[in-house]
């Protein structure tokens, strides 16, 4: 229950910034338990900004700001240690 309540706010929230204290709030556990939620958010966010990388109207740039991330140098870091390719490597993989 506590895991499903979790993943289920972080995929009505994937575009926002979601600290660990509002994660363990959620389930009413010490936000001190570990960063698998913080893992889950970026993996699910790295899996829409795919989707919207494939679909080609939107820049890497916008891309990465659609996902919520203030940088593009930070969505493509998180990018890159979640799939091994930078977003722009990704995108050229699928022609």
């Amino acid at each position: 229950m506590q895991q499903r309540a979790v993943a289920s706010y972080i995929e009505r929230h994937l575009a926002e910034q979601i600290s660990l204290t509002t994660l363990a709030g959620l389930v009413r556990l010490s936000p001190h338990f570990g960063a698998p939620p913080h893992r889950y958010h970026n993996s699910r966010r790295i899996e829409q900004a795919k989707t919207l990388l494939a679909e080609r109207s939107s820049s890497v740039t916008e891309v990465g700001l659609t996902m919520g991330f203030q940088e593009t140098s930070s969505f493509t870091a998180v990018f890159h240690k979640t799939t091994g390719l930078t977003p722009t490597a990704y995108r050229r993989s699928l022609i």
